[in-house]
């Protein structure tokens, strides 16, 4: 199987689009999370005050040799029926941060078919101006350094009480091997059965491992052999583990 990683940008009525539009100098990259999002911008001289209330909360800001960068939070733009909505329902995967700068806003997906991406560029060119810049293929060793999955798209769909859970198992030892503790002494140090937190900690891993197989789809799409069924030595297995 393919992969392929395409690159687009984008013109449509956004907030970030049109201050990158009024300000030609700034870059910025936006990494949205489950209800806002985070913005890094670069600029060569230090953004007005004016400019940086535009973009929401400062979190962290600083001087240096290539420019002035200020990291801000944000909730400009609405995340209802996103320009990601349509890569999902195209099977392309977005790919942290989106960049503005001149007017555009840059995109890269990474797409399983090369029909898929055609489909998305059909879709986008109905109601906005885009341009395809680049389309490569990528190869299995390519893809862990060529994506970064969202924090928030790992944990979706978990409650409190399952990410508790999840975060006491792994911090007192029982994913280690071997294990350090039992799901009874997990369960002492809460104020729920056994079975209870049994329950939540089962749950956590079921959708944390369901939330992150698009990503190890990609990790494994064009490996050619399977790794479990290689001989090894008990040795080698050893190592291993």
């Amino acid at each position: 199987m393919s992969l392929y990683e395409a690159s687009i940008r984008v013109k449509h009525e956004c907030p970030y689009r049109s201050i990158s539009e009024r300000y030609p100098d700034l870059t910025i990259r936006e990494w949205p999370l489950s209800d806002c999002q985070v913005l890094e911008i670069t600029a060569e001289e230090t953004p007005t005050d004016e400019l940086i209330d535009q973009l929401g909360t400062v979190l962290h800001e600083s001087a240096d040799e290539d420019g002035y960068h200020v990291v801000t939070q944000s909730c400009l733009c609405s995340l209802d029926e996103s320009i990601i909505d349509r890569f999902e329902k195209h099977n392309c995967l977005y790919q942290s941060p989106t960049i503005y700068r001149q007017g555009w806003e840059h995109y890269t997906v990474i797409a399983f078919d090369g029909e898929d991406i055609r489909a998305l560029l059909d879709d986008l060119r109905s109601d906005r101006e885009i341009e395809l810049l680049s389309k490569t293929s990528i190869s299995e060793k390519q893809v862990p350094h060529s994506m970064l999955a969202p924090v928030d798209q790992l944990f979706e769909n978990l409650t409190d009480r399952q990410v508790a859970a999840l975060q006491l198992a792994l911090e007192t030892g029982y994913y280690e091997q071997p294990r350090k503790t039992s799901l009874r002494d997990l369960a002492e140090q809460t104020a729920v059965a056994r079975s209870t937190y049994e329950e939540h900690l089962r749950k956590a891993e079921n959708k944390l491992l369901t939330n992150a197989g698009q990503f190890l789809r990609l990790v494994t799409a064009t490996t050619t052999s399977n790794p479990l069924q290689v001989e090894t030595t008990p040795q080698e297995e050893q190592a291993a583990d």
